[in-house]
């Protein structure tokens, strides 16, 4: 098996934000920034793997700050983890006052991304060089963060999951529990 150091497959872009962006509140449209996010996914995965690849999932986007018509905006994207067939890239969002030269931290999310051959079957990636302790934390939290959805994923398993154990959790919540309704 080959590996390869992160600094291989990071990618940066940057663009400028038009008016054909935003939304009806002047600020950029958030599905906007998700598309241009996915295809800075894409080409790093893409880039580390030498595969076409596609987008299994995506861990928490936070829209941290407003983006305006006119800024910069610069995505980042960088590979934290690899799995056998898997790898998870790192993004992070930023945009720039092109007048002032303010930016501000836009948003950073996590893309699981699946290496495919031309008859769309899952291919094996290149592992990951850990040569910072940088890319260490980002590849340990990572595996942390899956074991956490999994746990998550199997405690709400429809067919296990008891309404009763969570009534207390429920009732403090902007939420009325009408048992009678709950199939």
């Amino acid at each position: 098996m080959n590996y390869k150091a992160p600094k291989d497959s990071r990618v940066i872009m940057t663009q400028l934000m038009l008016p054909s962006h935003s939304n009806f509140s002047g600020k950029i449209h958030g599905g906007y920034v998700l598309n241009l996010m996915d295809q800075i996914a894409f080409a790093c995965a893409s880039k580390h793997s030498g595969q076409y690849c596609v987008t299994a999932s995506v861990n928490r986007v936070d829209f941290l700050n407003p983006i305006e018509v006119g800024e910069l905006l610069t995505l980042r994207a960088t590979i934290n983890f690899t799995g056998r067939t898997s790898m998870v890239v790192g993004l992070r969002v930023e945009s720039e006052n092109i007048q002032t030269g303010i930016k501000k931290h836009c948003n950073s999310s996590y893309f699981t991304m699946v290496a495919k051959d031309e008859n769309g079957k899952s291919v094996p990636v290149p592992g990951l060089i850990l040569n910072t302790k940088e890319s260490a934390r980002r590849f340990a939290r990572s595996i942390r963060r899956m074991e956490q959805a999994k746990i998550r994923d199997d405690r709400f398993k429809p067919e296990e999951f008891n309404v009763e154990d969570h009534l207390e959790l429920l009732a403090t919540q902007n939420a009325l529990v009408k048992l009678g309704d709950l199939d």
